[in-house]
């Protein structure tokens, strides 16, 4: 199980190098530079995280000042916070990524590599040789929302997620909990929220189908 749940990690990230609007072939890819692509493209993403969650701080200290400030019942503080809760969670977030993805190459450098980035590649294979049936089929049961409308990294688990479903025969509660897992490396609360929603409805549907 930690073979696959790293395939699946490594495959989120390559997926994450591929444009969404001109897609390349999975076997063009040089796993190495891709991996190291990705790497550097989470630690941005991690960067602005912390800036904005610097951000919220300031808005929380201000906040916290202002009612300071003011005498009698104030609307100041509740804001203050709202704002410090926001940046804890954000904090939160960022902290969690960055160890996730400090931790991949160490992990990839002691499990079994080949049968890890095999498992990987098999995964973005499925992706981006099935993606247009897979978009079509997730925004089917998307209820009023767009994929196209979701960060990058929630399609892309979500993609996933339908390839362990449906070509990798991983049962059901397995690849829901997987994608949630990604979810809570890379995404927040509202992603996984919607990750979990809409993987269940794609499984009733496609159950329904079946039956």
């Amino acid at each position: 199980m930690a073979t696959r749940s790293l395939a699946r990690e490594l495959a989120l990230l390559v997926l994450g190098q591929v444009s969404d609007q001109k897609p390349i072939p999975a076997a063009n890819l040089a796993m190495d530079s891709v991996l190291e692509q990705a790497l550097d493209s989470l630690m941005q993403h991690w960067r602005e995280s912390l800036d904005a969650s610097a951000a919220e701080l300031e808005q929380a200290q201000q906040s916290l000042l202002d009612s300071e400030l003011q005498s009698g019942e104030s609307a100041a503080l509740p804001t203050g916070q709202d704002h410090l809760r926001s940046c804890l969670t954000m904090a939160e977030q960022v902290l969690n990524g960055l160890s996730a993805s400090l931790e991949l190459p160490r992990l990839l450098m002691l499990g079994d590599q080949e049968q890890i980035r095999h498992g990987a590649m098999d995964r973005v294979s499925c992706v981006l040789n099935k993606r247009d049936r897979i978009d079509a089929e997730l925004d089917s049961v998307m209820e009023g929302w767009r994929l196209s409308r979701l960060p990058r990294l929630d399609r892309d688990i979500l993609r996933l997620a339908v390839v362990d479903l449906r070509d990798l025969g991983t049962p059901a509660p397995v690849a829901f909990s997987e994608a949630v897992e990604l979810a809570n490396r890379y995404s927040d609360e509202q992603g996984r929220r919607m990750i979990n929603g809409v993987l269940r409805r794609f499984h009733d549907a496609a159950s329904k189908a079946v039956g």
